[in-house]
């Protein structure tokens, strides 16, 4: 296959993880950033299992891990045990161990590069840049709808205790994770090494408030905040040259908000049909299509039932928490 010079603009998880298997197979890559450093700060930094068979070298990352979480409705709780285990690993330290294999791998990464056009002589360019996309923009496609994810963290200073925290936890493992489930999103929880780490996912307009209503209620107080947009809906260029990964793509999961599975999952499907985007769209779609579908409708009568008929739902289950089933 003849190597090409491939430009990704975007120095995160997933524009990362391309230039790197890029150029593995002797592509010619360069990596557009806009800020001066490499690292997502804004994130719980949860991830499934499965990204040691992306990115084996994560396994030295990982500062825990969970084996279930509890969904909390009005009534009644409902346990649910993880088919793959959840990792915490921090994601800017994600970000900057895959920028360290890019590079040695012989990839360029160019920071502080603000694009105000597709940059030229480049064979083919992919787009890994974020939920505001660049390039997405610039191929006046539609945006995806955006939620909005907000971050806060309750420390030890605070005297926040199992006993003192919200009423699951003083009966809950460090190996669990909390959800209380709110009008078009969710509010987690879950015990770091030094602090309490809760966060929101919701409309932007509501999300905070939210969540300063829920933390008063357990007499806790929310004093700083990391907040980031979390894009929903799949979109794919009809583009020879120049595709979407990640994040720019709305390739986010609609129960969680969670992308980087399913990133990393979309960017193998690049690597196998590239240089072909017609078929990597193709494929892209199919796949993602059907899951969106299939977690959509999940989704729907989860809340439905745990807010109208929550005798209905299990006490307990078990679920692939990367890619739902109908079977």
């Amino acid at each position: 296959m003849k190597k090409l010079k491939v430009a990704i603009l975007g120095a995160g998880t997933m524009g990362l993880y391309l230039a790197w298997k890029l150029s593995e197979k002797g592509n010619d890559v360069t990596v557009f950033e806009r800020k001066k450093t490499i690292g997502k700060e804004c994130c719980s930094g949860l991830f499934s299992e499965r990204i040691l068979e992306f990115i084996p070298q994560s396994e030295a990352l990982i500062k825990k891990f969970f084996t279930n979480c509890l969904i909390n409705f009005p009534h009644k709780s409902v346990n649910i045990c993880f088919k793959k285990k959840v990792f915490l690993i921090e994601h800017a330290e994600l970000d900057r161990l895959l920028a360290k294999i890019a590079e040695e791998s012989g990839v360029k990464i160019i920071l502080e590069k603000e694009m105000r056009e597709l940059p030229e002589g480049f064979d083919r360019v992919i787009g890994c840049d974020g939920p505001n996309s660049f390039v997405r923009k610039s191929l006046s496609l539609p945006s995806p709808k955006i939620y909005l994810g907000v971050q806060t963290f309750i420390t030890v200073s605070q005297d926040v205790s199992r006993e003192t925290s919200p009423s699951k936890y003083k009966n809950v493992s460090r190996e669990t994770l909390e959800t209380w489930p709110v009008k078009s999103g969710f509010i987690w929880g879950f015990e770091k090494e030094n602090c309490f780490e809760y966060g929101i996912m919701a409309p932007p307009s509501k999300a905070v408030d939210i969540l300063k209503d829920f933390l008063a209620k357990e007499g806790l107080e929310l004093t700083s905040l990391k907040s980031a947009p979390i894009p929903q809906g799949l979109i794919l260029p009809k583009n020879e040259k120049i595709t979407l990964c990640g994040d720019a793509a709305g390739m986010t999961k609609p129960w969680t908000g969670g992308g980087v599975i399913w990133g990393l999952t979309a960017a193998d499907i690049l690597l196998k049909k590239f240089p072909d985007f017609s078929a990597y769209r193709s494929s892209a779609i199919k796949f993602f299509g059907l899951q969106i579908a299939i977690s959509k409708l999940a989704k729907f009568l989860v809340y439905f039932l745990g807010f109208n008929m929550p005798f209905l739902l299990p006490k307990k289950a078990k679920i692939d928490n990367d890619f739902l089933s109908l079977f």
